[in-house]
This record gives structure tokens, C-alpha cells and sequence, in this order.
């Protein structure tokens, strides 16, 4: 699975929030100035070419929902960076981790306790 752009990421976003939409349902999410319509929907159909979304058919117009979750995104986001970046070792990021300070070695074995009885959270 490819990274999004962070404009992509904003509107899958958008749907992972607020499920299926139109275009001008999308659109009405975005801040001030807001997109234009053509530029938005270029942006969900590139999503829907590549499997991020779908859409129903909808009075002839197009309800577009996601197909990929907000989990499964990050589960393979996660997973190109731990093999990009860490020769696919899970050991070395966690490594890094405690090393950069980004997880106390106390959070660290707390985390193993939970997982040992089964409620990692």
C-alpha cells in the first residue's frame, strides 16, 4: 500500500470520520478558502484508482466511502517503515525507542506485562 500525499490523508480522513460522502460533502469539511470542486474529486478518484475508496451510484452521482481502514492504513504504514528503515526488525525500532527516550524503560516493561497477560492496550 502506498503512502498518501498529505492531501489524500486529510480526505481519507475525512471518510475514516464521517463515512460515506459525496464531493460537495467532502468539500464542506475543508476550511476557508475551500477547494475547488474538480480539484477534490481528481484527488478521491486518484484514491479510488489506486483501492483506497470506492462509491455507490447514488441518483447519478457518486457516494464515495473507503475501502481501506484507518487501522489497516497504519498497520501498513508502519510496516514500510520498520522494513524501509529498520531492515524489518520490530526489535530495532523498539530499540531506537528507548534508546531516543521516546519510551521510558518503565513504559516499556509495562508493556510487556500487559502482553503477557493478554491485554495489550
Amino acid at each position: 500500500m502506498r503512502k498518501l500525499t498529505k492531501k489524500e490523508n486529510f480526505i481519507m480522513n475525512l471518510f475514516w470520520d464521517h463515512g460515506k460522502m459525496f464531493i460537495r460533502d467532502l468539500i464542506s469539511h475543508y476550511d476557508e478558502p475551500k477547494p475547488h470542486f474538480n480539484t477534490v474529486s481528481t484527488q478521491v478518484r486518484t484514491l479510488e484508482k489506486d483501492g483506497f475508496v470506492s462509491y455507490d451510484q447514488v441518483s447519478g452521482n457518486h457516494l464515495y466511502y473507503p475501502l481501506v481502514t484507518r487501522e489497516q492504513y497504519g498497520d501498513g504504514s508502519l510496516n514500510g517503515v520498520v522494513a524501509s528503515y529498520f531492515k524489518n526488525s520490530y526489535l530495532d525500532v523498539v530499540s531506537n525507542l528507548v534508546r531516543d527516550e521516546k519510551i521510558s524503560l518503565d513504559e516499556l516493561k509495562s508493556l510487556i506485562e500487559k502482553i503477557e497477560k493478554g491485554s495489550a492496550e
